[in-house]
Order: structure tokens, then sequence, then C-alpha cells
């Protein structure tokens, strides 16, 4: 594995960074995850766009202009011989010292990996996903804009560690007022009645760029796609639902606090949704 740091490749064993690194000890600095499939990496602009005003929104700026990044991003993939896979772009505060003040560090560290990746077994897709609440609520936007993609996780991981103790696939956070905002590391949609909802951005959603594509490809289905704000209630009673990353693509959710979401089973729009975004991925896209 060739992993890209700050201008040079490193083996994995030999990529490093130090130790005082913000990244590392405050957890400053801001990431994307990113797909390719096909030779092609899917919807990068949208993922670039969004790196750059997460690093805005926390005063960092990025020591690349977007060309060159996308031209270091497009080699580390080719120097790892793949044609499908999964891209970390990391770009932290860098080297500082313990104190926590930005100020001291002078220059950003940018780090990309390209690598396989299996956030889910097939198995998942054709089942569909249990889900639980969870009762860590989602980072409210007056303390950090959850449009942010930091590299801080923590809120998201407490939240995937009670899921993981519930036995569950997914973990739904709710906001301060109770409402449906995202999952642990996905968007939520629900399908009732024929019509799509998902929560808005304000709601503590992050602006997921397989969320537009979802949106996207049901507006092209003719089926309309609204912003609501979401309870639990909500999802119980819905006909189906399903989530939303790049990791995991569209999948199935069919239960939620071991209630059954519909029938129990993926939908048929659900399942249309799946196969119309699996072939998007294979013809669009940034060629390596």
């Amino acid at each position: 594995m060739q992993i890209y740091i700050d201008g040079s490749f490193y083996s994995e064993s030999e990529a490093k960074i130090s130790v005082f690194d913000h990244g590392l000890l405050y957890g400053d600095g801001v990431f994307e995850g990113i797909r390719f499939y096909n030779g092609k990496v899917f919807r990068w602009e949208k993922h670039r766009e969004r790196l750059y005003k997460s690093a805005a929104a926390i005063s960092l700026t990025i020591p690349m202009d977007p060309d060159s990044l996308t031209e270091a991003l497009l080699e580390t993939i080719r120097r790892n011989g793949l044609t499908d896979g999964y891209v970390r772009l990391v770009v932290s505060r860098g080297k500082g010292d313990l104190g926590l003040s930005p100020w001291n560090c002078p220059k950003p560290t940018v780090i990309i990996i390209a690598a396989k990746i299996t956030l889910y077994p097939e198995e998942s897709y054709e089942k569909g996903l249990k889900v639980v609440t969870c009762s860590t609520r989602r980072i409210a936007h007056g303390a950090l804009s959850p449009m942010v993609k930091s590299l801080n996780y923590l809120n998201n991981i407490m939240a995937k560690i009670e899921a993981s103790h519930a036995g569950a696939g997914e973990g739904l956070m709710l906001n301060e007022q109770g409402l449906v905002a995202e999952c642990t590391g996905d968007n939520i949609f629900l399908v009732s009645g024929g019509r799509i909802t998902t929560p808005p951005i304000s709601s503590g959603a992050l602006a997921g760029v397989t969320r537009a594509v979802a949106i996207e490809i049901a507006n092209e289905f003719g089926i309309d796609v609204t912003e609501p704000q979401i309870t639990r209630y909500d999802v119980y009673t819905a006909d189906e639902c399903f989530l939303t990353g790049t990791a995991a693509e569209i999948i199935p959710a069919v239960e939620l606090d071991s209630r059954p979401i519909g029938n129990g089973k993926p939908g048929p729009v659900t399942r249309r949704l799946i196969t119309r975004f699996r072939e998007i991925t294979r013809m669009e896209g940034t060629p390596v």
C-alpha cells in the first residue's frame, strides 16, 4: 500500500505523522470518504467542495489548490493499482505543540489513503439492517455545525457503541429536540404512501453526497422527496426505510427498536434505488 503524505508517498509501515499533530491531539481537522468504481472516482467534485467548505468553517487553509489535490488523489489510487475501492482524504491542522491554539501549527497535514472497503455484507442489502435509537444525541449546530465533516467523530462513535451493544447494525441519532437527525454514519430516508422524506440539514444531518444522489434518483423516478422534521413515530410507521452513505451506499433498514418497518423486509422503492445507484456508480466519475 502506498500512502500520500504532504507530497510524498510512503509504504504503510513507513507512513507517519508527528505525535504533535493537532489532528491526533485534538481531532482538529477535516476529512472525506470517497468511493471509486470501475476506474472512476464517484462524485469527486462534490466531495472536494465539501472538504474545502468544512476546512473554511474551522479556519483551516488546505495547502493545495483543488487541481493539485485532485491529481494527488488520482495518483494515490494509481499507485495502489485499484479500480474499485475507497479513499480516505484527511487534512489536519498539522504539527504544533501541546497547547490548544491552532496558530502554533504552521502547516496543515494532507493524508490520502486508498484501499478496499466492505462496510456491510451483501446479506445486509438483501435482508436489511436492524436499527436502534441511541441515547447519545447529535451535536447541535450551536456547538459544532454537523455540516463540518471533522476529525472529531467521538459523538458518532459513542452512538455506534450503543448500537453495537444492542446487537444492531446501525444507530439512529436524535437531535436535542428529540427529532430524527441521522444515523451514526449514514443519512436516513423514509418511504410512506409513495413519497420519500428525509430529515432536513437543520435537524443535525450531514449534507451527504450519497444523500443527494438518492434524491436525484428518486426525482428521476418521478417520486416526490420532501425534507420535513421527522420523529421516531414516522420511522415506526413508514412503509420503507433506507440509509445512505459513501461507504454504505444505499442500504435498507427494516427494523427500529424491535419494531418492524413496513413488512420488515426491504421494500420495492428501496430496491429500485439500490439498483439504479449501482448502475450510476459504474458509469459516472472522474477517470483515474
